[in-house]
């Protein structure tokens, strides 16, 4: 037993140094983080951890999971970057140790370190880790509910699913019901297609009763606590219209075609995705044989499932983000280390080299494509120093795909392979966060008129945004009740948006907005500052006498 947590210290280790170093350096990104981080503060601002708000005002979208962590450290560490991103690496730390153990576990510590090493080291894996947003918590929910039910059904104790239930419902608090629906996605068909070809042990009568009992405790309080302070009202429009309804519908136009995914996952998986059609084709000769089944092909199919069925089930909705499908990583981290475990068993050479050489190739034209984008379009100094970052990062991932193909060419070196290629993505990883992030600050003006806006502000003045993105970085910078404008020139804007009505109402009025101004932009009778200029956006005060 003491191997397995050998292989989870591993996952663990290389997990907390994608995420962690400069953590808390620079400011969040509008527009996801600055929200969700806002929604955390408001907790610490108005002492309120039932009804979530944002800029002041009750906020139904999410469950509060990631709130309540996130408000936590707040409280601890001070808010800001750290303390807001922080549960995101930690979920992904700790997801990347369970993943090694339970591999571990299932098919040995060489799975089970492939295991961590390929999930850790995924691209989208360490971004995920990296951001102020619940993904991570709710992908780690997701595949301990996956894992226990598993071991639940190789070995029938009741213990399993139980556990598996209780990480369910964290799953729920996280993101709502589509933990427990993208769980169930892929433990029902495998438990169908495994007890075909070997022992699966369903759950008990006991076992059910039990986990639904821990499932309900876990979830209930806040929903009903919830229900009864904001009504059904709130429950129907998190559930319904954000949940379900991003199935069904296209929420904030964020939808895609039915191949959106496929570039998404080839991203998601760098660099381990030029393995992935080896693996595949591993998978199907295996499940396909005739001998009885061994430890493994439990595992394929289990994989092959986790792979498989989330990929069309978000393929088919109409709501698509990116994030969506980073739940299924762990899938095919198993899925590719259970390939390289039988590279490593029985050396294949020629399918190695093939999948190995697609790297180091596909580095070198981005590489190439950087440079050339960067000459011809005569990028500023800062964009220069971005784009050299890049390249760093590029080479790192061409040095570990170059020395992992000298690897694969021998079967006594084999095994040093994927090691070799995880350490060339662990060092790019690392130099993306600590120097090439950095460098992005520069681009991101609204957190410093923010601060300038903080500086000025006195009682009674008024804070608004127009025509920029960043609205919910500048209600984070500043504070809540930020309010936003419709253009200048617009006929019959909403009252709350007219700038009129912004602008005549407070003492001042600080309004963040574009440097290219609209020919009819009236200052109502007002006195116009301009009170700083920072890249594209200008920050404007508004004083003086009475509107007209």
């Amino acid at each position: 037993m003491q191997r397995p947590w050998r292989i989870a210290l591993l996952g663990a280790l290389i997990a907390a140094v994608l995420t962690l170093p400069g953590l808390g350096t620079g400011t969040l990104w509008d527009n996801s983080e600055t929200a969700y981080g806002e929604v955390a503060r408001e907790i610490l601002l108005f002492h309120d951890g039932v009804v979530m708000h944002l800029n002041g005002a009750p906020w139904f979208v999410q469950p509060p999971l990631y709130f309540w962590v996130a408000a936590l450290f707040g409280k601890v560490f001070g808010v800001g970057s750290l303390a807001f991103r922080l549960p995101s690496a930690l979920a992904t730390i700790a997801m990347s140790a369970m993943t090694g153990y339970a591999v571990t576990r299932a098919a040995g510590a060489r799975a089970g370190a492939f295991a961590a090493i390929i999930l850790s080291t995924s691209l989208m894996q360490a971004i995920v880790g990296r951001l102020a947003i619940m993904d991570a918590l709710l992908d780690l929910t997701i595949a301990l509910t996956i894992f226990w039910w598993y071991r639940g059904l190789q070995t029938g104790a009741d213990k399993y699913f139980i556990w598996g239930w209780i990480a369910a419902a964290f799953g729920c608090l996280a993101k709502g019901p589509v933990a427990l629906a993208a769980a169930l996605l892929v433990i029902v068909p495998f438990y169908v297609w495994n007890r075909r070809a070997a022992a699966t042990f369903a759950p008990s009568l006991r076992a059910t009763a039990l986990g639904l009992g821990a499932f309900a405790l876990i979830v209930a309080p806040w929903f009903s606590a919830l229900a009864a302070r904001a009504g059904g009202a709130a429950l129907a429009q998190m559930i319904g219209h954000y949940t379900f309804g991003r199935y069904t519908g296209t929420i904030e136009n964020q939808g895609g075609a039915l191949w959106y995914y496929v570039p998404v996952l080839v991203i998601a998986l760098f660099p381990w995705v030029a393995f992935l059609p080896a693996a595949l084709l591993y998978a199907a000769n295996q499940l396909r044989a005739q001998p009885p089944d061994d430890d493994v092909r439990p595992l394929l199919r289990l994989a092959v499932v986790w792979v498989v069925l989330p990929l069309a089930f978000f393929s088919l909705a109409k709501t698509k983000l990116p994030n969506y499908i980073a739940l299924e990583l762990p899938g095919l981290a198993l899925l590719i280390a259970l390939y390289f475990d039988s590279v490593v068993k029985r050396y294949r050479r020629r399918s190695l080299l093939i999948s190995a050489a697609a790297i180091p190739i596909t580095i070198g034209l981005i590489a190439a494509a950087i440079v050339i984008f960067s000459h011809e379009n005569r990028l500023g100094a800062g964009a220069h120093q971005l784009a050299g970052d890049l390249l760093a990062v590029g080479a790192m991932i061409f040095a570990g795909s170059v020395l992992a193909t000298v690897m694969f060419m021998s079967a006594r070196t084999v095994v040093a392979g994927p090691v070799a290629l995880g350490a060339g993505a662990t060092l790019s990883i690392f130099i993306l966060a600590v120097f090439a992030l950095p460098v992005a600050e520069r681009f991101k003006p609204v957190p410093r008129l923010a601060s300038i806006i903080q500086a000025q502000r006195r009682a009674g003045d008024a804070v608004a945004i127009q025509g920029v993105p960043g609205g919910n970085a500048l209600v984070f910078y500043t504070q809540p009740g930020v309010q936003t404008l419709a253009a200048a020139d617009v006929p019959h804007p909403v009252e709350l948006q007219n700038p009129r009505t912004v602008i005549c109402r407070a003492a001042r009025t600080f309004v963040v907005t574009s440097k290219r101004r609209p020919r009819f932009d009236p200052t109502f009778g007002r006195e116009r500052t301009l009170v700083a200029s920072d890249n594209n956006d200008i920050l404007l005060r508004y004083d003086g006498p009475p509107c007209k």
